[in-house]
């Protein structure tokens, strides 16, 4: 252990070991951005297609609101004609 070769040898395993350790967590690091963006394009998709269709459900229920006040106006036209001593 007190050769100077083996220092060097030993310097140059660890300088090559943290330098790996560095080059992988940098790929993975970019592998991990690279997935969460993707599921984030992926989960916008869905949010789009989900606010779609809750805007065709708040356009059928605006439908049916319409419906039942124009029903609401045809039975308030028939009482009276049918009950006309209450208005």
């Amino acid at each position: 252990m007190t050769e100077p070769q083996v220092w060097t040898l030993i310097g140059v395993l660890a300088s090559a070991f943290f330098a790996m350790f560095a080059t992988m967590s940098g790929w993975f690091v970019r592998v991990l951005r690279a997935e969460v963006g993707g599921l984030r394009a992926e989960m916008n998709a869905k949010f789009e297609r989900v606010d779609a269709q809750f805007e065709r459900v708040d356009a059928q229920f605006e439908r049916v609101d319409v419906k039942l006040q124009h029903l609401d106006r045809d039975v308030q036209a028939i009482a009276r004609r049918v009950f006309p001593e209450h208005d």
